[in-house]
């Protein structure tokens, strides 16, 4: 289940991916399947092999773009490789919170 995020953010990063820019989404998730994390963060890009080179550098497998939403593939982020991600990224508080 995923919550706070407002509709203006996805729509912004949904934008991002239509322009072929590689967009960061991080909100708050629940999943039973990964216990401890509470957040998650969709890394897309419409050109799904620019997003693969970029997953590579961050050791991620083109195998794991979501392409549920063909328009809108993406990588699902979360745990220690979220934060290695959002840091490397130079993306600092993603939530807002201070």
């Amino acid at each position: 289940m995923a919550f706070g995020i407002k509709r203006h953010e996805l729509a912004e990063w949904k934008a991002k991916i239509r322009e072929g820019e590689i967009a960061f989404l991080t909100h708050y998730w629940i999943d039973e399947r990964f216990p401890g994390c509470k957040t998650v963060t969709k890394a897309g890009c419409r050109d799904i092999g620019k997003l693969a080179e970029w997953g590579r550098k961050y050791g991620l497998s083109p195998e794991w773009i979501d392409k549920r939403k063909p328009e809108y593939p993406h990588f699902d982020l979360f745990g220690m490789k979220q934060e290695e991600v959002l840091e490397k990224e130079g993306i600092i508080n993603p939530l807002g919170k201070k």
